[in-house]
């Protein structure tokens, strides 16, 4: 987190121990000894903090409902940590530990799916920089612009960058934007396989071979496989018998497939 987030959320919690008219180390003295009051006065007070952490990730795809029971969360943990003895201000507690538990909810809860830790958690911090950069400079940042500014090799920030693609997901069912019709899906526009492609592969071994059948017989194969004709029809054409068309068919067929498997 940067300086100028630090004391701007250490502010906001300045003003909530304003608006309430002091008493915080009072609140905390009694929220120590088990006072459920004086714990929900503190979560009152300082709800405004945790408000204005959780609206950091509101552009993400989570609901702000639910990043603000998050970063809620995080403020109960900090004002079970916070040791007022040690005298230090509040704020300057809690908003790591606000912030560490929205960054742990992300990490833990937001991906579609399963990427290593160390990959999540550079991940995240690859998207918050991209945000800070692009407000600061009105583009988005290259991504050597990133890798200087997280002092991180290139090679991080590109593997960085395809992991988060992986935070969400898009289920297949999902209606295409921009298609005329809504029920045409992701889904639809999926290829598969065509049972054309081995047809094709057969024909270029069989045509491979063909030649070396007799003509006559390159005759009948044609007019029995391309034209559809019965062995009857194609006896009347060539001016034999059935029987013989039968009997040159099942010898072409049987030449044909000694010849494609020497080929092959």
């Amino acid at each position: 987190m940067t300086v100028s987030n630090m004391t701007r959320s250490t502010v906001i919690g300045e003003r909530s121990n304003a608006s309430f008219g002091g008493g915080e180390a009072q609140l905390f003295a009694r929220h120590k000894d088990g006072d459920r009051a004086a714990r929900e006065a503190l979560v009152q007070r300082f709800m405004p903090l945790a408000r204005s952490l959780a609206r950091r990730y509101d552009r993400s795809s989570e609901p702000f409902e639910d990043l603000l029971q998050v970063a809620s969360l995080g403020l109960l943990k900090a004002l079970d940590r916070f040791d007022p003895a040690l005298g230090h201000p509040f704020a300057s507690f809690a908003v790591p530990t606000i912030l560490g538990e929205m960054r742990r909810h992300f990490r833990d809860a937001g991906w579609s799916v399963h990427v290593p830790r160390g990959s999540q958690e550079r991940a995240l911090k690859v998207r918050d920089a991209q945000e800070r950069l692009a407000n600061t400079r009105g583009r988005a940042p290259t991504v050597n612009e990133l890798a200087e500014y997280l002092e991180l090799s290139t090679e991080d920030v590109i593997d960085a960058l395809q992991a988060i693609q992986a935070y969400e997901s898009l289920s297949l069912d999902a209606p295409r934007p921009g298609a005329t019709d809504d029920a045409t899906s992701y889904g639809d526009a999926m290829g598969e396989e065509d049972v054309r492609y081995e047809l094709v592969e057969l024909d270029a071994t069989v045509s491979a071979v063909l030649g070396r059948i007799p003509q006559r017989e390159r005759q009948i194969l044609r007019m029995r496989f391309v034209e559809d004709l019965t062995q009857t029809e194609i006896a009347e054409r060539v001016g034999i018998s059935q029987m013989q068309v039968s009997r040159l068919l099942r010898r072409s067929l049987d030449q044909l497939r000694a010849l494609t498997s020497t080929k092959s």
